[in-house]
């Protein structure tokens, strides 16, 4: 079981956000994080330039806080309704997926968002209310209902 060390690009559930020095498992590395563009290898001269990212988004990170908070505060009294097609008992013909909750979010006069922050609890597929979590930041979360209806 061979590991290799990354530096990621972008944040990973689970791993790291990006700018982050992470050791995986060489086939997780070599298989998911690589051909996604979500990591790099870690080598001399781009540990130099991540410390550089880091850096600025300490700076970001200290500014934006206050602001995720009160995006997470606008999102947690919120219900957003979602059209789905749906056929006899409330079953969906496919799914409700982190972009559907994201343009429903944004329709309902809500903040932007990017879907790779929406957590679905599991697959959505019935008409009803869901409770969906977005982070909005590494320290804030937030739970928002979407109101899945036939339409």
């Amino acid at each position: 079981m061979s590991t290799q060390k990354l530096i990621l690009t972008q944040e990973v559930t689970g791993l790291g956000s990006s700018g982050d020095t992470v050791e995986v498992k060489g086939g997780y590395a070599r298989n998911y994080l690589l051909p996604r563009g979500l990591a790099i290898v870690a080598t001399r001269g781009a540990e130099k330039q991540v410390e550089s990212l880091r850096r600025a988004r300490a700076a970001r990170e200290v500014r934006s806080l206050e602001e995720a908070q009160a995006v997470a505060g606008r999102l947690s009294g919120m219900t957003v309704r979602v059209p789905a097609r749906a056929g006899e008992g409330g079953r969906l013909f496919g799914r409700i997926t982190t972009a559907d909750v994201v343009n429903a979010v944004t329709a309902a006069g809500g903040p932007e968002l990017d879907r790779r922050r929406v957590e679905l609890p599991s697959s959505i597929k019935t008409t009803g209310q869901h409770t969906v979590t977005v982070r909005v930041h590494p320290e804030v979360t937030s739970q928002l209902t979407i109101e899945v209806v036939p339409g």
